[in-house]
C-alpha cells in the first residue's frame, strides 16, 4: 500500500501533536472548591478542546455528554478521593487533579507559576505536603523533586536556585556535595551582581532558574501570591497550580489545586498533568532516585539527621572582647551560634550579625584567615 506525501505529513504531524497515540485520561474532582462546580467543568472542557488525545473524567459530577468529558458520580470529596485512588491504581486514570488531598510524609508537590517580571514559567519546589520533618532535609529533597518534575516536562538540564531562607546555605553545601559525588545538578546564577545559586526576591520575580527550591509553607505562599496578585486574592488566575506529589517510591500522579483556583489554573493543572504523563514522570522519578542512591544521597541525609539533633549546652565562654570589622558570609542562619562557639573554643573572638546579603560572622582583621580555615574544617563553610 502506498502513502502519498501529504498523507505521510499528516501522520507525522499527528504523532508530534500526540494524536493517534494512547489517550491520556485525567481525573478531576469537582467537590471542595470555593467556586461553583460549573466553573471546573468549563475549565475541563476548555482543556480537552485544546488537547488532542485527552479525556477528562469528572469525579463527583452528574452525567456529562460533552466531547472529551465523562463523569463518575461521587457524593463527597472523601468519596471522590476514594474513587480517584482506585481508578489510578487500576490504570483507569493516568493522572488526577484534586484539592484537600493528604500525601504521606516524604511526598510533596512541585508547583508551576508564571513569573511576573518576565512571564517565564518556573517550578516552585515544593508547595504542599511534607518532604521531611527537618527543614534542611526537606529542602534538599524538594530540590530533587523539582529536578524530577522539570525532566518529565522535557527540561533535560534544569537550572536549580535556592531561595534565600533560613537553612539555604546548608542546603547549598549538601547539594553541591551531592553533585561532587556524581549526581549532576545545574546550579542557577542569581541576576544580582554577587551571583551564586542563592536566589533573592528579584530572582523570584524574574524567574532566574527553572526550579526554585524553598520550604513547603513558603512555596505554598508564593504560588498563592503569584497566582492571585491580579485578582485581589480570592481567585487564582495564573499558572498551573500546586503540582504533582513527588516522593521516593510514590506511584501515583496526583496534582493539587487550591479552593481558590480559578478556571485558568484548573485548565493549566489538567495540561500540566497531561505533560507529566506523556513525559513519563513515574519512570523519570525512579531513574533519578537510582542515580541518587549511587551518589550516596541516603548517607548524606543520614549524616544530616545526626547533626540536626539538639546539642548539649557546652558552657563555652567567649575570649576577651575586641573590635570586629571583618565579615564572614555564607554560613546558614540556623548554624550561626554554633559556628561562633567553635571560634570561641579556638580562642578567636567572634560575633554573629546580619549583613546586607544575609547572616554573617564578625571577626577582627587579624583573625580572619584562621577563622575562615576553622569554619571550613568544621563544615560551616
Amino acid at each position: 500500500m502506498s502513502i502519498d506525501k501529504s498523507e505521510l505529513f499528516n501522520m507525522l504531524a499527528d504523532a508530534l501533536e500526540g494524536r493517534g497515540t494512547k489517550k491520556v485520561r485525567v481525573g478531576l474532582t469537582v467537590h471542595g472548591s470555593e467556586h461553583p462546580p460549573e466553573m471546573l467543568v468549563g475549565a475541563a472542557e476548555e482543556a480537552v478542546r485544546g488537547l488532542d488525545g485527552v479525556e477528562v473524567v469528572l469525579i463527583g459530577s452528574e452525567k456529562i455528554s460533552r466531547r472529551g468529558l465523562t463523569a463518575v458520580k461521587a457524593g463527597s470529596l472523601e468519596e471522590a478521593h476514594h474513587i480517584m485512588e482506585e481508578m489510578l491504581d487500576s490504570k483507569e486514570l493516568d493522572a488526577a487533579v484534586t484539592m484537600h488531598y493528604n500525601f504521606p510524609v516524604g511526598v510533596s508537590t512541585v508547583g508551576r507559576v508564571v513569573t511576573p517580571a518576565r512571564g517565564r514559567p518556573m517550578l516552585i519546589a515544593t508547595t504542599t505536603g511534607t518532604s521531611a520533618t527537618n527543614r534542611v532535609e526537606a529542602m534538599i529533597k524538594n530540590a530533587v523533586y523539582g529536578i524530577i518534575t522539570a525532566k518529565a516536562l522535557g527540561i533535560e538540564n534544569p537550572s536549580v536556585g535556592i531561595l534565600n531562607l533560613d537553612g539555604s546555605r546548608q542546603v547549598e553545601r549538601i547539594l553541591k556535595l551531592l553533585s561532587e559525588r556524581g549526581y549532576e545538578i545545574n546550579f542557577a546564577k542569581s541576576m544580582r551582581s554577587d551571583g551564586g545559586c542563592i536566589m533573592r526576591g528579584n530572582d523570584l520575580l524574574a524567574g532566574s532558574c527553572d526550579v526554585m527550591v524553598t520550604d513547603t509553607l513558603t512555596g505554598n505562599l508564593l504560588v498563592k501570591i503569584l497566582s492571585a496578585y491580579t485578582t485581589g486574592g480570592d481567585y487564582e488566575a495564573l499558572g498551573w497550580g500546586y503540582g504533582p506529589g513527588i516522593g521516593e517510591g510514590y506511584k501515583r500522579i496526583i496534582l493539587i489545586l487550591s479552593r481558590a483556583s480559578g478556571a485558568p489554573v484548573v485548565e493549566g493543572a489538567i495540561r500540566y498533568a497531561v505533560e507529566l504523563v506523556r513525559g513519563n514522570l513515574l519512570k523519570k522519578a525512579s531513574e533519578e532516585f537510582e542515580k541518587l542512591r549511587k551518589a550516596g544521597f541516603h548517607e548524606l541525609i543520614g549524616e544530616l539527621e545526626k547533626t540536626a539533633k539538639p546539642k548539649e549546652e557546652t558552657g563555652i565562654e567567649p575570649p576577651p572582647r575586641k573590635a570586629v570589622t571583618e565579615e564572614i558570609a555564607g554560613i546558614d542562619v540556623l548554624q550561626m551560634e554554633d559556628a561562633v562557639k567553635v571560634l570561641w573554643e579556638n580562642g578567636i573572638y567572634a560575633e554573629s550579625g546580619m549583613g546586607c546579603t544575609g547572616p554573617v560572622i564578625l571577626v577582627a582583621p587579624e583573625d580572619l584567615k584562621n577563622a575562615v580555615d576553622l569554619l571550613k574544617t568544621s563544615g560551616y563553610l
